[in-house]
């Protein structure tokens, strides 16, 4: 076995060894994993690896990620992410998937990181280990990882109509252009963090406003509630896994309310009008990604799809 640098030039290698372990799950588009794992600013292309046999294929990798855009929006500069490690089935037992990951922690607790987290990276696939592989959390434990939480992918075939919600004290609207810095300034004040960042890289993306619906209250927005479909400028988190799907799909989230305008019903409303907007663009299947709150979601009908435990590791 030889372990290499991360190299873009393996793509279509790394796309067929995911499709190979994971497609039935988690079906890979070497567009998705090109964005994700090589164009993504944060990946550590020094950290990351793939392992290959004595004929040179491709039988394992890990990609790592760490803090390095250069905007202002601060996130942990301490953590580290694993954003995937995958050894092919046959070749699984002989501790090649340890060696890569104890590789990548030795080269990031030298650069200073004091966190590891599995999954949750910026561009990330999963927000956790996946709950239907049980062995592999196993494994996380044995690495010295610990299970913080669970959290969920929710899922909404659109079985009635959902229509923008009639209230006469606020609006709900598409963003525009020429409201993108409203926006950012009501992030940055009310969702300071990741919420931001995944907004300027929207907007650096050439979104043009139509992933974004807008509360409104005098004029002033008071809420934000992100959508997507395959239209949308980059392959958005909650529309990842649209490919086990015939028909459109989208996806809803992040989703926020200014603080002072909490408890009004304000946060269900918004995810309705997202509802009843993707609804008009012909998607049959809504996904939320990355979410706790099942009790919210289940009042517009959403069912829990997928399950993830979110695993760090001091080093």
């Amino acid at each position: 076995m030889k372990i290499i640098s991360w190299n873009r030039d393996r793509l279509d290698e790394l796309v067929k060894l995911w499709n190979k372990e994971l497609v039935s799950d988690f079906p890979m588009r070497e567009e998705l994993f090109m964005q994700n794992s090589f164009n993504d600013l944060n990946v550590l292309y020094e950290s990351s690896f793939i392992a290959l046999d004595r004929e040179d294929k491709v039988i394992g990798f890990i990609v790592a990620k760490r803090w390095k855009e250069e905007v202002d929006v601060k996130l942990d500069q301490k953590r580290g992410w694993i954003q995937v490690l995958l050894v092919d089935s046959d070749h699984r037992g002989k501790g090649i998937g340890t060696m890569l990951l104890k590789r990548t922690e030795a080269d990031l607790k030298e650069n200073g990181i004091e966190v590891m987290q599995l999954a949750g990276d910026p561009f990330h696939y999963f927000s956790g280990i996946p709950d239907q592989y049980k062995k592999v959390q196993k494994w996380a434990v044995k690495n010295g990882y610990t299970k913080k939480l669970d959290t969920y992918d929710l899922i909404n075939h659109l079985d009635k109509k959902y229509f923008l919600p009639d209230n006469d004290s606020i609006t709900f609207s598409l963003l525009t252009k020429n409201e993108k810095d409203e926006l950012i300034s009501f992030l940055e004040k009310s969702f300071p963090g990741r919420w931001v960042y995944e907004a300027i890289k929207y907007f650096e993306m050439n979104g043009d406003g139509r992933e974004f619906v807008i509360l409104k209250k005098k004029g002033k927005i008071i809420g934000f509630c992100r959508i997507n479909d395959s239209n949308s400028p980059s392959i958005a988190q909650n529309v990842y896994w649209s490919p086990l799907f015939k028909h459109e799909t989208g996806g809803i989230g992040p989703l926020g309310i200014d603080e002072k305008e909490q408890k009004q019903g304000y946060g269900l409303a918004i995810v309705q009008a997202a509802m009843a907007y993707l609804a008009e663009r012909n998607i049959k299947t809504i996904i939320i990604d990355w979410t706790i709150l099942l009790e919210f979601y289940e009042k517009l009908d959403f069912k829990v799809w997928k399950t993830y435990g979110i695993y760090l590791k001091d080093l």
